[in-house]
């Protein structure tokens, strides 16, 4: 295990011990030697001029060296007791400044390692002047919730996402034992119980494929990134769902330029196909559809809009999270909740944004912008 240093409250105070004791020793050498400075510059006598002192005859210059002598013992010794004290106080006050000062780190890094999924909702709300450790706490607490809303978004997924797979799974048990438990039980029935486990394990099966589309779109970046023409991909998906719109007596409407993305094909293709199974499938009988794809020097752009049941505006957000529908009527029995999810990710991880309105009238229009090719 590597051995760290002392720590930065113990470094911090070192240092400032260091430079304060310095300060110090070079005032009290500049105090000595200014002391024999100011004799060495009294009035001047003859060298052989004698002076009596307490009774004794010296000479100047005796005297002289001997009163300087005197005053740096006696400045050198009240210096080092005055270095002594002030060396010891710049001590107890950095220690004690430097502790209040970083105060707020040690709390941040006790909220750190008391950090755990079930307490994700502590914050430290430093307050006091804005400097440097105020901005950390900030940036902590700000990371905090980014952390928590992580945590509750991956909770309701998991929780709806178990759910929405109990749902066919308890389809596929009941009736096996309603028809197992059933000892008239023909071939008819056989069959139509066949019927209805086999439309169950296609639901589990799209829905499994969609969590792991969405699983690999979320976060994950691109393994492959070519031009790819937007027009192209809207006409391939809607081969797949034209059959359905056709059912349905749907008016569909293409107003399509060449539009060059870079992006992954597959993708790319999931992204109108989703956009393009969702108009169909949360739509009137006889309603509309209009798809568009437009190119700039930025983005290009593809735009899907059909009609449907009202939906309200502060609701149309909801529509991208992991199985939210959003209004009642926008429930389907082949749909699994996570198509506009899917297009947000895969948006994402292109570089791109997905935006979505209410059409006043009824129904939604998504737009999503790709970053465009270079011509």
């Amino acid at each position: 295990m590597r051995r760290r240093g002392p720590g930065l409250r113990l470094r911090i105070t070192l240092l400032t011990t260091a430079l304060v004791a310095a300060v110090s020793a070079v005032l009290l050498f500049l105090g000595w030697t200014l002391v024999g400075r100011v004799f060495d510059s009294s009035p001047s006598f003859p060298s052989d001029s004698q002076v009596t002192v307490d009774g004794v005859t010296v000479t100047v210059k005796t005297l002289t060296d001997a009163l300087t002598a005197a005053a740096r013992q006696d400045l050198l010794r009240a210096g080092l007791i005055a270095f002594a004290c002030i060396v010891l106080a710049a001590a107890v006050l950095a220690w004690t400044f430097t502790g209040r000062v970083l105060k707020p780190l040690h709390d941040v890094t006790g909220a750190a390692r008391q950090l755990s999924a079930e307490s994700l909702g502590s914050r430290l709300r430093l307050e006091g002047p804005r400097d440097e450790v105020a901005d950390l706490a900030d940036t902590f607490d700000a990371m905090l919730d980014r952390l928590e809303a992580a945590f509750d978004s991956q909770r309701r997924f998991v929780a709806n996402a178990s759910h929405e797979l109990r749902t066919p799974l308890s389809v596929v048990r009941t009736e096996l034992d309603v028809t197992l438990s059933d000892p008239d039980a023909d071939v008819e029935e056989l069959r139509r119980m066949a019927g209805v486990v086999r439309a169950a394990g296609e639901r589990a099966e799209q829905l499994v494929s969609a969590l792991l589309l969405l699983a690999r779109t979320d976060g994950i970046g691109l393994a492959v990134r070519e031009p790819v023409d937007l027009s192209a991909v809207v006409e391939s998906a809607w081969r797949a769902a034209r059959a359905e719109a056709e059912s349905r007596n749907l008016r569909s409407v293409f107003r399509c330029v060449p539009a060059l993305a870079v992006g992954d094909p597959a993708l790319l293709e999931r992204i109108a196909g989703n956009l393009l199974e969702n108009a169909v499938r949360h739509n009137h009988v006889g309603g509309w559809i209009e798809t568009v794809v437009e190119t700039g020097p930025q983005w290009s752009v593809l735009r899907v809009s059909s009609s449907g049941p009202l939906i309200p505006p502060d609701r149309v957000e909801e529509l991208f999270e992991p199985f939210r529908r959003g209004v009642k009527d926008r429930t389907s029995q082949s749909g699994t909740g996570l198509g506009l999810s899917i297009v947000r990710a895969a948006v994402a991880a292109h570089g791109g944004f997905a935006q979505a309105v209410a059409v006043p009238a009824g129904g939604l229009s998504v737009t999503v912008h790709l970053p465009s090719a270079p011509h």
